[in-house]
């Protein structure tokens, strides 16, 4: 009916005017709602404290991971330096050395008198410190470490790792 149509009519007008436009009904002025600046303000800062937070989560999360990738790579370096010794590779025995921002995978009876042809160089991050033993000859053929112990891997954060090698040569970390 032409009442009905009518009210709906007047209500979206009057919810359109109530969302929209705010009317004053003594001086019939149109204000157009917005942001204000202190509301804005409040949102930077709100953003700010947020992101003020989450920065040091990141960066313990960025240390741990380069940590982890770390004992990765030395477990895997160990690995490869027992099976090259192994299957006598270049008829030499395989070493693995490692130093503050680098793991090397080197052929030779020790490190001074390596081939440094073969040298294989991981990188690792510098905020990771190696202590304990950090060198490592695998025998020709029988693939027994020379020396066994302990490598400790520790993070900027003071988290630590250890890689452990046996007198069998088993690697534990």
């Amino acid at each position: 009916s032409w009442e009905e149509l009518t009210m709906r009519n007047s209500m979206a007008s009057k919810i359109f005017n109530w969302m929209v436009l705010r009317v004053t009904p003594k001086k019939r002025h149109i204000k157009f709602l917005g942001f204000t600046m202190i509301e804005i303000a409040l949102s930077l800062s709100i953003l700010l404290i947020i992101f003020t937070m989450t920065v040091p989560v990141y960066h313990k999360f960025m240390v741990r991971n380069d940590l982890d990738v770390a004992v990765m790579s030395l477990v895997e370096n160990f690995r490869r330096a027992q099976i090259l010794s192994q299957i006598t590779d270049g008829d030499s025995s395989w070493g693995v050395r490692t130093a503050t921002g680098s793991i090397l995978l080197y052929k030779g009876v020790n490190y001074a008198t390596r081939d440094q042809a073969y040298d294989e160089d991981t990188l690792v991050s510098n905020s990771i410190i190696f202590s304990g033993v950090t060198n490592v000859v695998f025998s020709k053929q029988s693939g027994i470490p020379q020396s066994t112990g302990t490598t400790t891997l520790t993070s900027t954060t003071n988290e630590v790792r250890n890689v452990t090698i046996n007198q069998k040569g088993m690697v534990d970390y």
